[in-house]
């Protein structure tokens, strides 16, 4: 796990990782491999719609449990044919807000932004919080022990890249429901 003041960690959340995109009055989102889930996520949409901005976000759509933390089984059953579309998005990043390409921009100018902009955001669209810890060993032990899915380290000087990079280490709790699915499927 990356250490330092370099770096930024946050919570790597179980679901699906969406890029949410709000221009003029039209909303879409869509998922990695470019499947069209607009329909299946209304508090997306509703709080995308509120903003009142052109945007493209990404982020990772989440149902948590009763103890907060995020499940993807309930998930599923959220976005099955006859689910509840109780689906939010922990956004983590914005890479376009009213016509201006953050991409090329350090993290903590595309965090800054995203922190205002999320100001006005609805219940669909919560802010997935970055820890203000160096101890990049140390969260993550915390996160295994709360049986979270991981941690994400973000370099805090980089652009944004899509893909895997260097840029943002994605470790995963062994233990974790997500990497018991990746062993079974």
């Amino acid at each position: 796990m990356p250490s330092g003041s370099q770096w930024v960690h946050e919570i790597k959340h179980d679901g699906y990782r969406f890029i949410c995109r709000r221009e003029g009055d039209r909303v879409r989102v869509f998922s990695r491999g470019g499947y069209d889930w607009t329909d299946r996520v209304p508090l997306i949409v509703k709080a995308l719609a509120a903003l009142r901005v052109s945007v493209t976000l990404d982020g990772e759509g989440v149902v948590c449990d009763p103890d907060g933390v995020t499940d993807f089984d309930l998930l599923r059953a959220t976005l099955g044919p006859k689910g509840l579309r109780r689906a939010f998005l922990f956004a983590f990043d914005v890479l376009e807000l009213d016509g201006r390409d953050l991409r090329a921009s350090p993290w903590d100018e595309r965090r800054k932004a995203l922190t205002k902009l999320l100001r006005k955001a609805g219940n669909g669209i919560r802010l997935s919080e970055h820890l203000a810890t160096t101890d990049g060993n140390t969260l993550f032990q915390h996160a295994c022990a709360m049986g979270l899915e991981g941690i994400v380290a973000k370099r805090r000087d980089r652009p944004y890249r899509s893909g895997r990079c260097p840029d943002w280490i994605k470790v995963k709790n062994p233990d974790a429901p997500a990497a018991n699915r990746l062993i079974q499927g």
